[in-house]
């Protein structure tokens, strides 16, 4: 017993050294930056998701509330720990994820993690951003990689097509393999299976039945290639007309928990009620106890008197 408590002890102790030690990141990752010039729109938008994916644990920037008991620490995003980190570290990092730190490759894009990049450098005055001229691709060297989405050829599919764009000509990006996602109110969601591109460059998937929209029935869509070495992070966001049209429901219309009292579901309110009136039964009941028991007393006291 002694000897699997101390191998126990060893194993956390020695997980707790490897997750402390620096986080490394890969020399070609380290150069990696923006496709974007970061402005007003997108620190805003990089705060937007940062309040919905990153604020339970680094906390509020500049606040210091970050959640002190993971391990490693996640730091304050104000502090030099991060700000220290070139741009192509932090894109890494975020989309990667260690220990109690998620990757957020799949659930956010490629332009999404530059938002929340933009909004991370925001709190650094001394902050000069280099942004990417083009996009590469070590498979279509000298070429740079366009994607489109298109709605079609059927109801419920999507097809996507790649080109390699140089000076010299446009041709199909073939053999590379895409995945495409859907945004949801919280990160995104994977759509259909990972797709190759066929000779013309072209990949199509297919939208599940009763997949929901926006009020209009549009779909926010996001494209990314699976090979980041090879095809570099080309990513592609746009709208299309390829789910259902959804109303959104007030989640205060209807008689909720969560609702105010007088929309409260009916039970909750005669649980409540009972509930109430048997404590306030129960206490009068011992306050005519305790009377009679005073009662009793007072006799019995002026009869031993008498």
């Amino acid at each position: 017993m002694k000897k699997t408590i101390s191998i126990f002890t060893l194993l956390l102790f020695t997980l707790g050294n490897i997750y402390c030690q620096d986080w490394v990141v890969p020399a070609d990752r380290k150069g990696k930056l923006s496709p974007f010039k970061f402005d007003d729109n997108s620190r805003k938008e990089g705060e937007r998701l940062y309040m919905i994916n990153c604020k339970s644990c680094h906390g509020t920037p500049g606040k210091g509330d970050y959640q002190a008991n993971l391990v490693p620490k996640p730091a304050d995003p104000v502090t030099e720990q991060i700000q220290n980190n070139l741009d192509g570290e932090l894109f890494y990092k975020i989309s990667t994820g260690r220990g109690p730190m998620p990757g957020f490759r799949n659930s956010l894009s490629a332009n999404d993690l530059w938002h929340v990049i933009s909004y991370i450098r925001s709190y650094k005055k001394d902050y000069i951003q280099a942004v990417a001229e083009m996009i590469k691709s070590s498979a279509y060297p000298g070429a740079e990689i366009v994607v489109s989405l298109l709605s079609g050829p059927a109801a419920d599919e999507i097809t996507l097509l790649a080109k390699a764009v140089s000076e010299k000509q446009v041709v199909p990006v073939t053999g590379a393999g895409v995945k495409l996602f859907v945004k949801r109110t919280f990160g995104r969601m994977s759509l259909d299976e990972e797709k190759t591109t066929d000779k013309e460059g072209i990949a199509v998937f297919r939208v599940p039945a009763g997949l929901p929209g926006d009020t209009a029935g549009k779909l926010h869509v996001s494209a990314v290639f699976t090979n980041e070495d090879a095809f570099g992070s080309v990513s592609k966001d746009t709208v299309l007309r390829a789910g259902i049209k959804i109303s959104p429901v007030s989640l205060t219309a209807e008689r909720a928990m969560w609702n105010v009292v007088r929309k409260a579901p009916v039970w909750i309110i005669l649980t409540y009620t009972l509930g109430v009136l048997g404590v306030w039964s129960f206490i009068f009941l011992i306050m005519l106890k305790l009377r009679d028991i005073f009662i009793i007393g007072d006799h019995i006291s002026k009869t031993e008197k008498e």
